[in-house]
């Protein structure tokens, strides 16, 4: 399966934000999409969630055969948690679980969801509004792998959490990556050379793929900092 972006363009007034990306993300991989604040990557996300309206270019899914992304196919995690802070974790957990038991094909107890996210025994009866902002970002988190989408967006999710939190994410997402397309925004390079298979940089409204053999390497670093540089 592959996400396939066809010279994708997205105005604002006057200014051109993304000026005919090309590209296609292939399921199996972590993509980190690199770039400065303001590049927008964000923009990017809410396009192909369908917020926003394109000024030009398509985006589909490739599987055998072309075909538009549905709403089922996306899972956006935004970098400002979205949850119902007038419900528990647990009444929230059920609550989902129940809106979209035809999609969720084999699904676990609430507990095993919670255990799944790390959520402490004691945190899982709390109100949300009682939630760390790491906490909320947490079960918008895991309500998105729950629904199981072909692909998932991530808009910074890991910079409201912990070193340790942040590891054991990490280690999460990898463990899911072969079962979807996961495209993971970042300003932050190490972070994308740590989690990511492929680095893709939005540069100047166009999207370009560094090549790279060893992400250890310091040339390769260099390049990107150089790439961002030029923005």
């Amino acid at each position: 399966m592959e996400l396939i972006i066809e010279n994708l363009k997205k105005n604002f007034e006057k200014k051109e934000v993304l000026k005919g990306l090309n590209f296609r993300f292939e399921k199996g991989k972590i993509y980190g999409l690199l770039g400065r604040n303001g590049a927008g990557k964000t923009t990017l996300f809410n396009c192909l969630n369908q917020d926003l309206e394109l000024d030009g270019g398509t985006f589909y899914i490739h599987d055998g055969k072309e075909r538009p992304l549905e709403a089922n196919d996306i899972g956006y995690v935004l970098s400002i948690p979205n949850v119902p802070e007038f419900l528990t974790g647990r009444e929230f957990l059920k609550f989902f679980l129940e809106i979209n038991k035809k999609q969720v094909k084999t699904p676990k107890t609430i507990d095993e969801y919670f255990d799944f996210m790390n959520i402490e025994t004691s945190d899982r009866d709390k109100l949300l509004k009682d939630y760390s902002h790491g906490m909320k970002n947490k079960m918008q988190m895991l309500v998105n792998i729950i629904a199981n989408p072909n692909i998932l967006l991530l808009d910074e999710p890991l910079t409201s959490f912990d070193v340790v939190v942040a590891e054991e994410m990490k280690e999460m997402l990898k463990s899911i990556k072969s079962d979807h397309i996961i495209i993971f925004s970042t300003h932050i390079m190490e972070l994308a050379l740590d989690l990511c298979d492929e680095i893709v940089v939005l540069n100047k409204g166009v999207l370009e793929e560094i090549t790279k053999s060893d992400l250890d390497d310091k040339e390769f670093k260099d390049k990107i900092i150089d790439t961002l540089r030029e923005a």
